[in-house]
């Protein structure tokens, strides 16, 4: 497996994984990503905004298995946003989450002071891996937030 930058090449199958995983937990509703208008040209929203990068695992046919991104947190100044953390129910339990999660951390690191994600309570393994690397939860979400359907909000310093 080969974690690198998105590629044009890729919205479509990043795309695909996003909306799959939604909908297997039932999440394929306003207020989550499934919704979010870049959905389908992570690429290009990702290059267009300041200290933001997406990534995704790839492998060794070069097909995507998963992706996750970084992007500033709007008027939040020195932190940042954790976002679109998902692998492939076939890809999953190989560590690629946490793999990718390092990687957006060590570049966050490198623009941020901390890094805030928002997710569900009902995804409980996301939630551990989350915590597992330090994030601490939060009682409510961040002045804008744009996904108002998520019920769990962590933080982490860089």
């Amino acid at each position: 497996m080969n974690i690198r930058e998105i590629k044009e090449k890729d919205n479509p199958a990043i795309e695909q994984i996003i909306k799959r995983s939604l909908e297997s937990f039932k999440l394929d509703i306003p207020g989550t990503a499934y919704f979010d208008p870049q959905l389908s040209s992570l690429s290009d929203y990702y290059r267009q905004l300041p200290n933001a990068k997406y990534w995704v695992v790839a492998d060794e046919r070069d097909e995507v298995v998963g992706g996750v991104g970084i992007a500033p947190f709007e008027n939040h100044d020195g932190v940042c946003e954790l976002q679109k953390l998902y692998v492939k129910p076939e890809a999953q339990g190989l560590g690629l989450s946490k793999q990718l999660m390092e990687a957006a951390l060590s570049f966050a690191k490198e623009h941020y002071a901390n890094c805030y994600l928002e997710t569900m309570a009902k995804l409980r393994v996301a939630n551990r891996l989350y915590e597992r690397l330090g994030f601490r939860k939060l009682d409510r979400p961040l002045d804008g937030s744009e996904h108002g359907t998520m019920d769990t909000w962590y933080i982490k310093e860089l």
